[in-house]
């Protein structure tokens, strides 16, 4: 698909406080940005694609997928004013020892969780359960490579438990038409980000529905684990008329969420805790305990149950040094504020 105006790109998705920039006196327009890099973003405005940078640095950095107001210096380049608000905003705890948010993918309308068919981990398929809905956007699990299982169906009724109330699509590139499924999934356009491991087929199944190698692909390695192919963030327009966001492989998926969202990835757990005699039960040792006594006659509640209480406990944790770290911040902030008040008040 040909972008020709910025409804090709999801504007008319946008709520429509956010159709002002239109008409800006300063001559600032609305452009997404459809590839992510290091210090420098491209935007597309409906017509054109352009590189643009920060106009200021305390302008937040734009992710793939965010609306932006750009300001255009010459025939190609254009510097980046501010950032729109997100419709939905997926993230996850960034990489290393810190407690902040890695935002994956703004303004996005869907999330397909890709899992290889032959290799499906259920618990991580929780953890990007949580994620996705605590973004505000809608998951399907994607179960790729199908072609390497013998009944695609059993996999998907296997993914089913955990995947409650989410559609789950199984695709193949190997095939004419085998990734056909997903493009279904989506509306003129709405947007879909995938997200999952290295080497589960994401940028071969972009390059699917596209119908040409938009993204390089490379082949999992010789152990089975899938190699980095994908290093940037791109936002793919589809003859069909979504987009397609794909991102790079994470072998690690810690979700940035809430309680709240922990429940909807656990609906079965929340359905069943309606039963305990407490309402504020915690599903540990508490007399009259629905979900213990479910656990204790179904194998698998109780591994959902087990999974249920890790990923609780993480988000608790995680709630508790995010507090923390917010805490710290402000104490420098104030500290900061007065040291500058003594400063100016010395005779």
């Amino acid at each position: 698909m040909s972008v020709t105006s910025l409804d090709d790109l999801g504007w008319q998705l946008q709520p429509q406080d956010h159709l002002e920039p239109h008409t800006h006196p300063d001559h600032r327009h609305p452009a997404r940005v459809v590839q992510q890099g290091r210090g420098a973003w491209h935007v597309h405005d409906g017509q054109h694609t352009r590189v643009a940078r920060l106009r200021s640095r305390s302008t937040a950095e734009p992710v793939a997928g965010d609306w932006v107001l750009i300001q255009v210096e010459d025939d190609r380049d254009a510097w980046i004013e501010s950032v729109l608000p997100r419709r939905t905003s997926l993230a996850r705890v960034v990489a290393g020892p810190r407690s902040e948010p890695q935002v994956i993918a703004a303004n996005v309308d869907l999330v397909g969780i890709c899992t290889p068919a032959d290799a499906v981990n259920p618990r991580r398929l929780e953890r990007e359960l949580t994620a996705v809905w605590e973004s505000g956007a809608r998951p399907v699990v994607v179960v790729t490579k199908t072609d390497l299982v013998p009944d695609p169906e059993v996999v998907v009724a296997d993914v089913a438990p955990v995947a409650l109330g989410v559609e789950v699509i199984p695709v193949t590139v190997t095939t004419a038409g085998g990734a056909a499924p997903l493009a279904g999934a989506l509306g003129p356009g709405e947007t879909m980000a995938l997200i999952g491991p290295s080497g589960v087929g994401k940028s071969s199944l972009v390059n699917a529905l596209v119908g040409e190698q938009v993204l390089a692909t490379t082949d999992v390695r010789a152990d089975g684990k899938g190699r980095h192919t994908t290093t940037s963030r791109h936002l793919v327009p589809l003859p069909t008329g979504g987009l397609l966001l794909d991102t790079p492989g994470m072998r690690e998926f810690a979700p940035w969420a809430s309680q709240g969202a922990l429940a909807d990835a656990f609906a079965d757990i929340d359905e069943l805790a309606d039963g305990c005699r407490f309402s504020d039960c915690r599903h540990d040792v508490e007399p009259g305990c629905a979900v213990l006594a479910a656990a204790e006659n179904d194998p698998a509640v109780a591994e959902r149950l087990a999974s249920w209480r890790a990923l609780q406990r993480e988000l608790a944790w995680l709630e508790r040094r995010n507090d923390a770290r917010l805490m710290a911040e402000e104490r420098r902030r104030w500290a900061s504020i007065m040291r500058s008040a003594r400063g100016q008040i010395r005779p």
